[in-house]
């Protein structure tokens, strides 16, 4: 999948996946529905952080080639062709291009752009056996279809990989010959895939049939436990969240956009609400960052054990 990561390196995946849906589901759906300029950006931000620590490189050519075009278009096409607003800039073409228009644009970018990472994130950290655990007793049949749907692009890359090189091997290159050669290359490539895709379906069905997947009293194997590890964080995200889900509802903040761009002053309350969603958006990261600080303390000495043997974790 674009933008995939191994969750290994990530210590927020080894909570309880309700914890980790818990967070995703706050994080991505909030700017979506409370599109705040100051919220958008605060989801932003860390999203972007998030991302770019776990991918490292792949995360960062990923914004530069993919998201921030993205944003731009998102950012120009909104005034471009929106013309609502009644502080209008300048003309193109007898269409004006207005202040409103283009500050929506701006805060659409940062909220398309603040989402996509936030989903580079989940395809780390929520695989497909933490979705099936959370939804399978619930909704069996839809689960396993987004389960599989999550998997689809990054095995059906592997296995053209796969294809493309066997076809290389025996002199079919798609990337050379004449241009009716390199078609019927493709065209080959694409018929054995779609023949893998249906018999692997079909196998996957087959399987899940024979092992009873969705029938009442089936019970699954699962090496999750919600700890007090997991309790302490809930409680603390709840309580975070609960703020800032309850100052949004009730209006406390808000922006209209549209015929005339009007943002709430600075109130207590809108610093609380943006202080809690930062905490939330920032909390996963910290916990990363902390335990690196850890293993770099344990591996390359403490203070209290000079002389130690470089690589030599410490033990107290």
């Amino acid at each position: 999948m674009i933008g995939h990561i191994s969750e290994n390196r990530s210590i927020f995946a080894g909570y309880h996946p309700l914890v980790n849906y818990m967070w995703f589901a706050y994080v991505i759906l909030l700017p979506v529905f409370f599109m705040h300029p100051v919220i958008v950006a605060i989801s932003f931000v860390p999203a972007l952080a998030h991302s770019i620590y776990l991918g490292r490189r792949r995360a960062a050519r990923f914004g530069l080639c993919f998201v921030l075009p993205l944003m731009v278009i998102a950012a120009l096409f909104n005034p471009a062709f929106n013309h609502r607003g009644i502080t209008i800039l300048y003309y193109i073409n007898y269409n004006p291009i207005t202040l409103e228009a283009v500050i929506y644009g701006i805060v659409a970018a940062g909220m398309i752009g603040g989402v996509v990472f936030w989903f580079v994130c989940y395809n780390s950290i929520m695989t497909s056996d933490k979705f099936i655990y959370l939804f399978g007793r619930i909704v069996p049949a839809m689960s396993m279809v987004i389960s599989m749907a999550l998997r689809f692009v990054p095995r059906y890359r592997a296995q053209i990989k796969r294809i493309i090189a066997a076809r290389r091997g025996i002199g079919f290159d798609v990337s050379s010959g004449k241009f009716i050669e390199r078609v019927r290359s493709g065209g080959a490539i694409l018929s054995v895939m779609l023949t893998w895709a249906l018999e692997n379906g079909i196998e996957t069905g087959d399987s899940m049939l024979s092992r009873g997947y969705g029938l009442p009293g089936r019970t699954a194997y699962s090496n999750y436990r919600f700890d007090s590890r997991d309790r302490t964080l809930v409680l603390l995200l709840a309580a975070l969240m609960s703020v800032a889900l309850f100052v949004c509802v009730t209006g406390l903040i808000s922006v209209v956009y549209y015929p005339m761009f009007v943002m709430e002053s600075v109130s207590p309350f809108a610093g609380i609400a943006y202080v809690c969603h930062g905490a939330v958006c920032l909390l996963p990261l910290a916990l990363e960052l902390r335990e690196d600080a850890i293993w770099n303390m344990a591996l390359h000495g403490c203070g209290a054990c000079a002389g130690r043997q470089e690589g030599v974790p410490c033990l107290k």
